[in-house]
């Protein structure tokens, strides 16, 4: 008996320090979103969390203002561009992991351990099918040739997502001839950039533009819509993916790091390596509209709907380096 005795306190002792332990964790993600999914974690793990939800800026403002004394765990946080400004204001630490580095490619994590890529998305053209031959924008290089004229609809270049499109370029062609591509660009604005990447697509489909450049969930979301407004927009603008015949369409994608504060970072690391599990992958892009990092997860959603694409494999913590000269060129440029 005693042994039976020993062995059933054991797992008691194990079962009461688990639920002892909690993650904080500070989300740019919506709390329907991510809380899901801090469930699973909790009912599998034993591990308690609490959720701080907020702005991409204003969470990695935070994490600096509270520095060591921060109770955050874990940062999750979209786009590779807000995943390099956290390395580089110290507010991430570096954490090795078996797990993620099998479930995650290589191009989609930092190269040190600072962050890992949890979905994905691609930035991608959209377009007036009624009012443009797809042949002529193939790449995102021919949204800078001047015979196309000012038809192209996009938000600002204070944008994140535009700041890694434009830091990608500098990483294929150079900050010269990325320079050169993104007054190319501007020229051919139909208006002022403005709003989000949602009134990009919807204004193609009203005529205030016949081109524009979003992300490809936002358009997974517009499909996956109840609303007779937004089917229609949906029946009158199509996707494209460019750069299919070389580098194919730039990615970017949510990610999560474990804070330099952290006082749990084995629990820490266990919640990461949850979020990139293949139930989690799944649920993670499903109800997102993005992509799972891990190539042996299947696609969901609405998405599904997009076929097959060419992805750029190019290393998205090599953006950390470019990212700083893209906001210079784009400001240069007079992207506004």
């Amino acid at each position: 008996m005693r042994p039976l005795l020993l062995s059933l306190l054991s797992i008691f002792l194990m079962a009461s320090v688990a639920m002892a332990q909690v993650v904080n964790v500070y989300s740019y993600r919506q709390t329907h979103l991510i809380e899901p999914l801090l469930q699973e974690f909790r009912e599998e793990t034993g591990i308690n969390y609490r959720l701080l939800t907020g702005a991409a800026g204003g969470l990695l403002e935070r994490l600096i203002r509270e520095g060591a004394n921060s109770p955050a765990d874990v940062l999750v946080t979209v786009d590779a561009g807000n995943l390099v400004a956290a390395k580089q204001a110290g507010v991430l630490q570096p954490v090795q992991s078996e797990a993620l580095v099998q479930s995650i490619p290589a191009h989609y994590r930092d190269e040190e351990g600072y962050w890992y890529g949890l979905s994905a998305r691609s930035r991608v053209i959209y377009y007036s099918p009624d009012r443009i031959d797809p042949a002529k924008i193939p790449t995102y290089e021919s949204l800078a040739d001047p015979d196309l004229g000012k038809r192209i609809c996009v938000r600002s270049s204070s944008n994140i997502y535009n700041q890694s499109l434009v830091a990608s370029m500098i990483a294929h062609h150079g900050a010269e001839k990325t320079e050169e591509w993104v007054r190319g660009l501007v020229n051919n604005f139909a208006r002022q950039p403005q709003d989000n990447d949602t009134a990009q697509i919807r204004s193609v489909a009203a005529g205030q533009c016949d081109i524009g450049i979003a992300n490809t969930y936002y358009f997974g979301r517009l499909m996956a819509s109840d609303s007779r407004q937004d089917q229609q927009v949906v029946e009158k603008v199509e996707l494209l993916w460019p750069n299919q015949d070389d580098r194919g369409a730039h990615m970017n994608l949510s990610g999560a790091g474990v804070t330099k504060s952290s006082r749990n970072v084995d629990a820490a690391v266990k919640l990461i390596e949850f979020l990139a599990s293949d139930r989690a992958q799944s649920v993670y892009a499903e109800y997102n509209n993005e992509y799972p990092v891990n190539p042996e997860v299947p696609v969901s959603g609405p998405i599904k709907s997009f076929g097959d694409f060419k992805a750029d494999t190019l290393q998205l913590s090599d953006l950390e380096r470019y990212q700083a000269e893209a906001v210079r060129i784009m400001d240069r440029a007079g992207w506004r």
